[in-house]
């Protein structure tokens, strides 16, 4: 990438490892407590809660997405909402998920 501002999704999708390293994301964009990046769980979607606000806006695939107590089908165009350290995971998803993901401020959300 040739910016701190922009990313192309095939350069972000390109700094993703192998998905036998067990990391599934990239974050090519950073600006104070913004960070910007890339999901692409393969199989199962093992993360924990986040010290920050955060938004996924699903680029491609379907699923049930989890947040606390509620879950929602999700499609290409949604975006989700989880605030900092609650309890979230797309629980099924199809081999094709990605998404954009933005965390920001402070620890334990605004």
């Amino acid at each position: 990438m040739d910016h701190d501002w922009h990313a192309g999704l095939e350069d972000v999708l390109a700094g993703i490892p192998d998905p036998a390293t067990g990391k599934r994301s990239s974050f090519p964009i950073r600006h104070g407590t913004m960070r910007t990046g890339l999901y692409a769980p393969v199989g199962s979607d093992a993360q924990e809660p986040h010290d920050q606000d955060e938004i996924y806006i699903v680029l491609s695939g379907t699923g049930r997405f989890r947040r606390g107590a509620e879950s929602v089908e999700f499609k290409p165009g949604d975006v989700l909402f989880v605030p900092a350290r609650m309890d979230h995971r797309f629980e099924v998803f199809s081999d094709d998920f990605q998404t954009w993901v933005v965390f920001w401020g402070p620890a334990g959300g605004e």
